[in-house]
């Protein structure tokens, strides 16, 4: 099963809890705090794999969660962190998140690896909070949530020879003649239903070709059936153009030639650019001759290689002249570029440079920030030492004087994250 597109959850793992603990040997009698730090949630981390060529594994396997760090011990021991969690996925996968729709990682080249959802770093022990004012202090961190999203997997097949053209074109005829690959062919539109990839061998050297399904007018916007697979010419060097120069199905190879070429553009306007071939196909057919000479008329600084992919008329001459061009191509596929993401701030306060947001929900006000909603995960609330510095870290940020700012006034329900409580001036 070819499968070239899914969506899939992951997760980096959560960093360990730090520890309370105080030392209590013998003949120590002030032995001071001796909780350790949690250890590292496991970052997920996708790597390229040659050996595979579909996203068929991501359809049952949708979910992806790095192991957590191992929570801190007395004694000052610290967690242990946890390792990384390896995600192979096959050359020319691209990865977007599904919320933002930017490009997180592109992935081409065997091994590449990239890191799509980071574990959480370990909350820190109580040995880390005690100073001068508070040498025995209660406080402890809880380890930092892993990085979660959802993620669109979109693969683009790293060919070097793209087949593109109409339905019942010849492409698929063509593939098999010069490869291996044994694509379906018959007389009808559409046969092709997925991209199918063959070797090609020409004297000592050798090129991947790629057949993908035909398209139509409009497939650029989603019609027909090689919409979902236009995606996979953006990576190939160089495409070939195959026309039915016979018009065995009443169409006007001029038309054709200038439809497909406009799908492609309205696509992705770099595709204008790629180099290309024109193929005159079915040349065996009586009316062809005839078409052509019309073809080169409207079209007269094209190149035109006249073939019969059925009787193997001009394919080895074609397949020469594909792999002298390829040699003068960069050998390097087309890449994505990976956008950076930029903070937007809503709200900014005047102390410290934290971005949060105040809003309304009701009669509640909800404060939502990366930072303070960090903290808040952050933070055991079950120790009352904890709650204080988190009030106080609050305070510090300028949260209580935004809330004021926004008319909350005593006794009103607050809300960060999933933690509720009462607003007091």
């Amino acid at each position: 099963m070819f499968v070239d597109q899914v969506k899939i959850y992951v997760k980096g793992g959560d960093g360990g809890n730090g520890a309370v603990s105080f030392r209590r040997e013998k003949y120590v009698p002030l032995g001071g705090p001796a909780g350790g730090d949690g250890g590292r949630g496991g970052d997920v981390i996708f790597v390229v794999d040659e050996g595979l060529r579909t996203l068929v594994d991501f359809r049952y396997q949708k979910h992806f969660k790095a192991p957590r760090g191992e929570h801190g011990r007395n004694k000052s021991q610290h967690g242990a962190g946890s390792e990384d969690m390896f995600v192979r996925v096959p050359p020319g996968t691209t990865v977007i998140d599904d919320d933002t729709k930017e490009v997180i990682a592109d992935l081409v080249e065997h091994g590449q690896q990239a890191v799509i959802a980071k574990g959480g770093r370990g909350g820190r022990g109580n040995t880390r909070f005690a100073n001068a004012s508070n040498p025995a202090p209660h406080i402890s961190e809880n380890g930092e949530p892993g990085q979660e999203r959802y993620i669109m997997m979109e693969l683009k097949l790293i060919a070097d020879v793209g087949l593109v053209g109409y339905p019942s074109v010849g492409k698929s005829t063509l593939l098999s003649s010069v490869t291996a690959a044994k694509p379906k062919i018959a007389e009808y539109h559409f046969t092709t239903l997925t991209p199918n990839l063959g070797v090609v061998e020409v004297g000592e050297n050798s090129f991947v070709m790629a057949d993908l399904p035909g398209l139509i007018e409009g497939a650029h916007e989603g019609v027909g059936l090689g919409h979902q697979f236009l995606r996979h010419v953006e990576r190939t060097r160089l495409i070939v153009h195959v026309i039915d120069m016979a018009g065995v199905d009443g169409r006007d190879p001029f038309e054709d030639y200038l439809q497909i070429n406009r799908e492609l553009v309205l696509y992705n306007l770099k595709l204008e650019d790629r180099p290309q071939v024109v193929v005159a196909n079915k040349m065996d057919v009586p009316e062809a001759q005839e078409n052509l000479a019309r073809f080169k008329e409207k079209v007269p600084g094209v190149a035109v290689y006249e073939i019969s992919a059925a009787t193997r008329q001009g394919v080895q001459e074609l397949m020469y002249a594909i792999g002298d061009l390829l040699a003068t191509i960069p050998d390097k596929p087309a890449v994505e570029e990976v956008a950076e993401v930029e903070e937007r701030v809503v709200f900014k306060a005047e102390k410290e440079p934290d971005p949060f947001e105040i809003t309304r929900d009701n009669e509640v006000f909800v404060v939502s920030g990366d930072k303070i909603e960090k903290l808040v995960r952050m933070t055991n609330l079950n120790s009352y030492d904890a709650a204080q510095r988190f009030a106080k870290i609050m305070r510090s940020m300028g949260v209580d004087e935004a809330l004021r700012k926004h008319g909350a006034r005593d006794g009103d329900t607050v809300r960060i994250g999933k933690l509720e409580f009462d607003f007091v001036e």
